[in-house]
């Protein structure tokens, strides 16, 4: 009787210890700017979806936690002499969160539906480097002509138009992510709701309540689920940096991917090393409508660039986390050299200022007969600060500046959807390091970014060039003729080169600051 009492007791505590055990859930609070516009992969444009996407899928190959591309489904590839044909060995453990296994065939079905026109894919155009993807993306080859073919159910085959020294890197921008074949085709766009979704990587999405949350839960079928830390993330959308940093003080988020830069001093003063800056492959710019009738005299557009002192904008309004920028390419980018910087670099800001007015009153504008511009922006005090700097800028030059802010999805929805505006707040980030992925941007045919409407064929028939040119040293010289077109016509007005800013907790582990800013909640811990 009494041993049995004993037995019973032990018993109960092993339970209970057991209990306790099971609800000790890890749980990742972050902080990821904005909501998403889409979770489909093959209509995302934006840097904070692909943070949630990369937990979500994981593709050919994947990121470290160091931001460097490591193996993903594919295990090993292996690349023909002339460059053009790559073969990749898929993993035998990949596996779907419904336990499907992945195979070659999926990832043919995902490039294909990416590039059909039917899927509209905004960011298609990033993958033209494999074979007939542009033919296919405008309707000119059948979806079934693209270089892509399953050998077998392990092994992957994908031809290229030229030798692309970035594309293995290329492959692990997010659309570049498999969907689940059968999924989308049973349930059509609503294959990305919560409920029918079907993910491949180390999470699986739970649910996704607009302007409050996207819940990600670990997936038990990813192939190194045994080495994911975290159980739950919870992706929050942290338009508001101020109100950030104070969720972030209070300890209700683990990391923020930003922070408000009038509060740099007191974050470096007060968070210590739980307030990162880093280098970050980007540029800060402004988009100029080439449309519009003021904004299509290049005179114009010259003088609104000279004007604007980026010294003061990166050191007095981003608080030294940003570096003034004169080119679109930011330097240290791999396969150029120094990228095309204007020819005002180096002049005085008076100067600059001088040679600005001088360029409006030639072209017939000054305080008597002033540029009356808008200044579209997205939520930030950050974005606010800078616009309403620049707004003084231009104030001596004879522009008058009106500012219109709206929440992000709003904001890049306008200018992907082509609605009218005159002067527009972007900014871009670099998805491998090649300048190809930042000027490819503003080609006349790339309807998803080229938000300035720019079309100059000399231009197109120079980045076309630069696609199939092998050499690269010669490559890069195509490509700087194309960004000195660039600062000539100014499409954009790049004004920063970024550095990311980020909010981590000293009870974060495995948070590598990085060049690409990339941080899969795979490789974190958390501890209490």
């Amino acid at each position: 009787m009494f041993k049995s009492m004993r037995v019973t007791a032990l018993a109960a505590a092993l339970m209970a210890a057991t209990s306790i055990t099971a609800v000790a859930e890890v749980v990742y609070h972050r902080g990821n700017t904005a909501d998403p516009e889409t979770l489909d992969q093959h209509k995302t444009s934006t840097t904070y979806e692909a943070h949630i996407l990369r937990d979500l899928y994981e593709g050919l190959v994947a990121y470290g936690a160091d931001g460097q591309i490591i193996p993903g489904v594919a295990s090993e590839w292996k690349v023909s002499d002339d460059g053009k044909t790559y073969t990749f060995m898929l993993r035998d453990d990949a596996k779907w969160s419904n336990g499907d296994p992945v195979v070659a065939g999926d990832f043919v079905f995902s490039l294909q539906r990416i590039m059909n026109p039917e899927t509209g894919a905004k960011y298609a155009n990033v993958l033209y480097p494999i074979l007939n993807a542009e033919k296919v993306n405008k309707g000119e080859a059948k979806p079934e002509e693209l270089g892509v073919k399953a050998l077998d159910d392990h092994t992957l085959e994908i031809a290229l138009e030229s030798p692309t020294p970035y594309f293995i890197d290329l492959l692990g921008h997010q659309t570049g992510l498999p969907v689940h074949p059968a999924s989308v085709e049973k349930f059509g766009s609503d294959f990305v709701k919560a409920e029918n979704i079907v993910t491949n990587g180390a999470f699986t999405l739970a649910e996704f309540v607009p302007n409050a949350h996207v819940k990600a839960v670990k997936n038990p079928h990813f192939h190194d689920a045994d080495q994911v830390k975290i159980d739950t993330v919870f992706f929050y959308p942290t338009e508001d940096r101020g109100a950030a940093l104070r969720r972030f003080q209070a300890g209700e988020l683990h990391t923020n991917n930003d922070a408000p830069t009038e509060q740099v001093a007191f974050m470096r003063e007060n968070l210590g090393d739980q307030f990162h800056v880093a280098p970050y492959l980007g540029t800060y710019y402004y988009a100029l409508n080439h449309e519009d009738e003021v904004l299509k005299n290049p005179d114009v557009r010259q003088a609104l660039s000279m004007a604007i002192d980026r010294e003061f904008l990166a050191d007095e309004i981003w608080g030294s986390t940003m570096v003034a920028g004169y080119s679109f390419v930011p330097p240290g980018i791999g396969n150029y050299g120094e990228p095309a910087y204007a020819d005002y670099k180096d002049m005085s800001q008076i100067d600059r200022e001088e040679k600005a007015i001088e360029l409006l009153t030639n072209a017939g504008f000054g305080p008597d007969n002033p540029v009356e511009l808008t200044i579209n922006y997205n939520t930030s005090e950050n974005h606010k600060n800078t616009a309403v700097a620049i707004a003084d800028m231009w104030k001596p030059l004879g522009v008058n500046v009106k500012l219109i802010n709206t929440d992000t999805k709003t904001h890049y929805a306008m200018l992907r959807d082509r609605q009218d505006f005159d002067v527009a707040r972007a900014g871009w980030i670099g998805d491998y390091s090649d300048p190809q992925n930042f000027l490819f941007m503003v080609e006349s045919d790339n309807d998803g970014f080229n938000y300035a409407r720019y079309n100059n064929p000399e231009y197109d028939a120079l980045m076309d060039e630069a696609a199939v040119t092998v050499d690269l040293e010669k490559r890069a010289d195509i490509l700087k003729k194309a960004e000195e077109l660039f600062m000539r016509d100014l499409p954009f007005i790049p004004m920063m080169y970024y550095g990311s800013m980020n909010l981590v907790s000293d009870k974060m582990a495995g948070f590598e600051d990085n060049l690409l800013n990339i941080h899969p909640s795979r490789w974190m811990s958390i501890s209490e």
